[in-house]
């Protein structure tokens, strides 16, 4: 199973439909997406392509291949028009035997992790909107940033996650 990474798209339709483009050019298999999809938030200005109307459907569209955990810009509201769970605090996935554990980063975060994460797993989660990949208390966590509102000049960025490696990589 390969796996395509990103968080914090805030309702930006321009980004969402890059996003859907590089998952079809990744050929991965799940799109993963680390919370805040629909709404921008109170502390950030709207991103230049906002239009959430836009990206419901096209993330609808492939519904059956997207794997999502809560941001805290995420509510009951959004969940009941996006036709995928959105609501999770944390999910797991595996690839070749490696877990990975998916959380916005706001509930659970690098140094306060989920209490019944595996040993040995990789921690992703978004929220600070600033690509990292560090390690944390002995545990490597990855945050692949925000494409639609970046922070401290982190480029528009992605994991792949194939073969259980983890890979961080930049929108071309």
């Amino acid at each position: 199973m390969r796996y395509m990474v990103v968080s914090d798209i805030h309702g930006d339709f321009a980004w969402a439909s890059r996003i859907v483009d590089v998952f079809g050019q990744e050929k991965a298999d799940r799109l993963v997406i680390l919370g805040d999809i629909l709404y921008h938030g109170p502390r950030n200005d709207l991103p230049e392509g906002y239009a959430p109307k836009k990206v419901i459907p096209l993330l609808n569209g492939i519904k059956d291949k997207i794997i999502a955990v809560r941001g805290n810009c995420d509510a009951e509201v959004d969940q009941m028009v996006l036709d995928f769970p959105i609501m999770a605090d944390y999910r797991q996935i595996e690839s070749c035997g490696k877990v990975f554990v998916l959380s916005h980063g706001h509930v659970f975060m690098p140094g306060r992790f989920p209490e019944d994460m595996p040993e040995g797993a990789v921690f992703l989660s978004g929220h600070t909107h600033v690509v990292k990949d560090e390690i944390t208390d002995g545990i490597r966590c990855m945050n692949p940033g925000s494409p639609s509102i970046p922070k401290e000049n982190s480029a528009p960025s992605y994991i792949v996650i194939d073969n259980g490696e983890a890979l961080l990589k930049k929108f071309d």
